[in-house]
């Protein structure tokens, strides 16, 4: 793959990456971006590592999500050394999510505010396995390729995930 192909790979992975990468960091667009802007410079320099044993979106998923948790071990060290243990650590204000489309609507706003709200409620595995398949529309066996667990596992987590957010949502207002 040339620079060219590598720049139009980059233009059509872009969004899709970059929506799962501020998914999974709970809104922190930051974040997402510089998680997003790592991949694709481990992506590219990696190139000959790729073999095509999957799609090459996966594989980039796959560093992705690599990134992300890297990251995250980052941020917890960092936590740990400059507060102190009895502290909990709260995300950025989230009162203006970028997640939320403004412009449609008041009910719309607060369906998304809840589903986002459920989402930070799941355990990251869940969490990562319903974005990956509902929002990004990878089958199964891609997910378990980006995640690194078995096709078995990513079910039971995509399972526990629905159930989860049901109950939230239930709770929240939504369904019976």
């Amino acid at each position: 793959m040339d620079k060219v192909e590598f720049a139009a790979f980059v233009r059509e992975q872009q969004e899709p990456l970059r929506r799962f990468l501020l998914n999974l960091s709970g809104g922190d667009g930051a974040l997402a971006d510089d998680i997003a802007q790592d991949a694709f410079i481990k992506a590219y320099t990696g190139l000959s590592s790729f073999h095509g044993g999957s799609k090459l979106s996966t594989w980039l998923f796959r560093i992705a999500y690599n990134c992300f948790y890297d990251q995250m071990s980052k941020r917890m060290r960092l936590s740990e050394v400059q507060l102190p243990t009895d502290r909990k650590i709260d995300g950025a204000d989230r009162a203006s999510d970028p997640m939320v489309v403004q412009s449609a609507g008041p009910d719309r706003i607060t369906v998304n505010n809840d589903i986002n709200k459920a989402l930070k409620n799941l355990a990251e595995n869940e969490k990562a396995v319903l974005l990956l398949f509902y929002m990004e529309e990878k089958k199964i066996s891609d997910i378990a390729v980006i995640t690194g667990m078995k096709e078995n596992t990513v079910k039971s987590h995509l399972s526990r995930g629905r159930e989860h957010l049901k109950v939230y949502l239930k709770q929240a207002g939504y369904g019976e």
